[in-house]
C-alpha cells in the first residue's frame, strides 16, 4: 500500500491574547484540531462571574481539549482579578481606618464557586489524560499484535481466506485509536511495509486490490469536493476545523490507483491551501488589532502614571482625582486584548500606577483620620461642657459661655464622617435645651414687662390728671413715686419712653403744686432723676460722673465762700463798712444756702451709690 503525503500547511494556529502558537509536530496520522472557536476567548476582558459561568458550562463539555485549554488560560486571569479584588478590599479597609496587618481577606461566593468548579474540571481532565495514556498503551499493544498477525499473514502460505483476514486486520487497525508519538512513526512504517508486501506477494488478489483502490479514489474525490466547498464557509474557524476533520478521514482511507495519486493529492492540497491562506490573513488582521490595542493601553498607562505623584490636602481634590482614575480604568477595560507576550508587562505597569495612587490616597486619609480623631475628642469635650450647662439658671453668664462654646465648635475641624451627625446633634440638643428654657422664661418675662408698662402708664395718667386738676400734694407725689419704682421692668424698647413720660408727668405735677418751696421741688426732681438712673445699665457710671461733678462744684463753692468771708473782714475796716458788710453778708448767705443745697444733693447721691 502506498504511503500518503503529509499535508504541509498546518491547522489554524491558536490565537489567544494576541499571540500565535503553532501546533506541535506529530508523527501520528491523527491531526490535532487547533482552530476551535473557544481558543479565541478574550479572557482579559472577562469578569469573575464570567469565569464561573464559563467553568460551569464546561462541566457538560466532552471535549477535554477545550477543558484543558480553558483551565490553563482562566487560572492566571482569574487570579489577577482575585488579587485586584483583594487589593481594592484592602484599600477600602484602610480608607475606613483599618491597619494592613489587621486585614483578613475572605473569598467571596464567586471565588468559592470558581475554585470548586475548577477542581472538578481539573480532576475530570486529569482522569481523562490518565485514561488516555492507558488507552494509548493498550492501543500500542493491540497494534503490535495486529502487526504480528499481518506479518504471519504476509509470510504464510497463500490461501483463499488470506485476503479476508487481511481486510479484518486493516479494519481493526483503523478502529484502534492512536498511540504515543514515540511509537507512531515506527508502527506506521511497519504497517505500510507489510501491506505493500502483502499485495506484492499475492498477485492472485491484484484485481481485488485495484477494486479497493478505486473505492478509495471515489471516497477521496468526495473529500476533495468537500474541501473545495469550504471556500464558501464564512467562519474561518469553522472552515479550518472541518478541513482538519477531512484530513483525518483522508489519511485513514487506503491507497488509490498509482496514476491518480499525484493529481488527487494536488487537488486536495490546493483546496487546503486556500483555507489556510484565509486563516493566515485572519491571523494577520488579529495581530494588527492586538497591536493597536497595545498602543491604546500604553497611552492609558502613561496617563495613569501621572497620578502616582499627585498630592493634596483637600478631600475634594482626592475625590476628583479618584473619579478621573476610575474613568481611566473603565477606558482600560474597554480596550481589547493585546499580544500575549506583552500582557503581563502592560498589566503590571497599569495596576502598579493604579495601586500607587490609592496607596497615597490611603496615606492621606490615615493622616486625616488621625486629625479627625483629635477633633472628635475636642468636640466631645465641648459636648460634655454644654451638657453641664444645659440646666443652668444663670441665664446671662451661661448664655455667654455657650455662645463661646459654639464659636470654638466652628473653629474645630471635621470629625470622622460616621460620627459627625451624632456628635453635632448631641451638642445642639444641649445648647437648644438651655436656650429653649431661657426663651420660655424671657417670653414669660416679656408678658410681665408689658403688664408693668401698662401699670406705669396708668401712674403717669394719674399724675397728669392730678396736675390738671391741681388736686395733688407732695405726699401723694411720694406715694405715686413709690408705686412707680416698685413696678418691675418694662420692655427694653419702651424703657426710655416711659421714663421720659414719667419725668414729664412729675414735672407737670410739681408745677401744679402750691405752697411747696422750690428747694423741695428740686430735691424731688433729683430723687426722680436718681430713680431713673437705678434702672439704667449705665446708671453706675452716670452716678459716679454726677457725684464727681457735684464735688467739684461744692469745692468751688467752699473756696468762693471762704474768699467772701475774708473779704468781709477786710472791707469791714473801710469808711463804708456797714454798707459793704451788708452786701458781702448777703452774698455769703446765698453762697452758704447754695453750698448746703449741694451738700444735701451729694448726701442723696451717696445714699444711692
Amino acid at each position: 500500500m502506498e504511503q500518503e503525503q503529509e499535508l504541509q500547511a498546518g491547522p489554524l494556529e491558536m490565537v489567544v491574547a494576541g499571540s500565535v502558537k503553532a501546533p506541535a509536530a506529530s508523527h501520528e496520522p491523527e491531526v490535532e484540531v487547533e482552530a476551535d472557536e473557544w481558543k479565541s476567548i478574550d479572557f482579559a476582558a472577562m469578569a469573575k462571574n464570567d469565569f464561573v459561568t464559563l467553568l460551569k458550562e464546561l462541566t457538560r463539555e466532552t471535549d477535554v481539549r477545550k477543558i484543558d485549554f480553558v483551565l490553563k488560560e482562566s487560572r492566571h486571569h482569574f487570579d489577577e482579578l482575585r488579587d485586584r479584588s483583594r487589593a481594592e478590599a484592602l484599600l477600602r479597609f484602610q480608607a475606613e481606618g483599618g491597619l494592613p496587618d489587621d486585614f483578613d481577606y475572605r473569598p467571596d461566593d464567586v471565588d468559592i464557586a470558581f475554585d470548586a468548579t475548577y477542581r472538578l474540571l481539573r480532576d475530570k481532565r486529569n482522569q481523562f489524560f490518565k485514561n488516555q495514556e492507558l488507552q494509548r498503551a493498550e492501543n500500542l499493544y493491540k497494534k503490535q499484535q495486529l502487526l504480528e498477525q499481518l506479518r504471519h499473514l504476509v509470510d504464510g502460505e497463500d490461501s483463499g481466506s488470506s485476503f479476508n483476514a487481511f481486510k479484518n486486520i486493516q479494519q481493526e487497525w483503523k478502529a484502534t485509536g492512536p498511540v504515543g508519538p514515540a511509537h507512531a512513526r515506527e508502527l506506521w512504517a511497519s504497517y505500510h511495509a507489510l501491506v505493500d508486501r502483502f499485495y506484492d506477494h499475492r498477485n492472485i488478489y491484484f484485481e481485488l486490490k485495484e477494486l479497493d483502490r478505486k473505492k478509495n479514489l471515489v471516497a477521496k474525490i468526495e473529500l476533495c469536493e468537500r474541501a473545495e466547498q469550504l471556500a464558501k464557509v464564512d467562519s474561518i474557524r469553522e472552515a479550518v476545523k472541518e478541513l482538519n476533520e477531512l484530513h483525518e478521514e483522508f489519511r485513514h482511507i487506503g491507497p488509490v490507483p498509482a496514476e491518480d495519486k499525484e493529481a488527487l493529492w494536488t487537488r486536495f492540497k490546493a483546496a487546503s491551501d486556500g483555507v489556510y491562506a484565509r486563516r493566515d490573513a485572519h491571523v494577520e488582521e488579529l495581530q494588527k488589532q492586538l497591536g493597536a490595542n497595545l498602543q491604546a493601553k500604553e497611552q492609558v498607562v502613561t496617563e495613569v502614571a501621572a497620578f502616582t505623584t499627585f498630592q493634596s490636602d483637600r478631600i475634594k481634590d482626592w475625590n476628583q482625582k479618584t473619579q478621573e482614575i476610575l474613568a481611566l480604568q473603565k477606558k482600560w477595560e474597554s480596550i481589547g486584548a493585546v499580544p500575549r507576550a506583552k500582557t503581563k508587562d502592560i498589566n503590571r505597569k497599569f495596576w502598579a500606577a493604579f495601586k500607587s495612587f490609592f496607596n497615597n490616597k490611603s496615606g492621606f486619609f490615615k493622616k486625616l483620620d488621625s486629625e479627625r480623631d483629635a477633633n472628635l475628642k475636642s468636640k466631645q469635650a465641648l459636648v460634655d461642657r454644654a451638657r453641664q450647662l444645659q440646666d443652668s439658671q444663670d441665664w446671662e453668664s451661661t448664655s455667654n459661655e455657650l455662645k463661646q462654646l459654639q464659636v470654638q465648635w466652628k473653629e474645630i475641624g471635621p470629625v470622622p464622617e460616621k460620627l459627625r451627625e451624632k456628635i453635632f446633634q448631641e451638642f445642639k440638643e444641649a445648647c437648644d435645651k438651655f436656650f429653649g428654657q431661657r426663651r420660655g422664661l424671657k417670653e414669660q418675662e416679656a408678658a410681665g414687662f408689658e403688664e408693668n408698662l401698662k401699670r406705669k402708664q396708668e401712674i403717669c395718667d394719674q399724675l397728669t390728671k392730678l396736675a390738671v386738676e391741681k388736686s395733688g400734694s407732695l405726699d401723694r407725689l411720694h406715694e405715686l413715686q413709690a408705686q412707680f419704682n416698685e413696678i418691675g421692668f418694662v420692655p427694653r424698647k419702651s424703657m426710655a419712653a416711659i421714663r421720659q413720660r414719667y419725668n414729664q408727668a412729675v414735672e407737670q405735677f410739681m408745677n401744679s403744686l402750691e405752697g411747696v418751696s422750690e428747694k423741695d421741688k428740686q430735691k424731688f426732681r433729683l430723687e426722680v432723676e436718681l430713680d431713673g438712673l437705678r434702672g439704667d445699665p449705665q446708671g453706675g457710671r452716670k452716678l459716679q460722673h454726677k457725684e464727681q461733678h457735684l464735688r467739684k462744684r461744692i469745692s468751688k463753692a467752699e473756696n468762693d465762700l471762704a474768699t467772701l468771708r475774708n473779704n468781709l473782714e477786710f472791707f469791714g475796716r473801710s469808711k463804708n463798712a456797714d454798707k459793704v458788710r451788708a452786701e458781702f453778708s448777703e452774698k455769703i448767705r446765698l453762697a452758704s444756702e447754695e453750698l448746703d443745697a449741694m451738700r444735701a444733693e451729694l448726701k442723696i447721691l451717696r445714699s444711692v451709690g
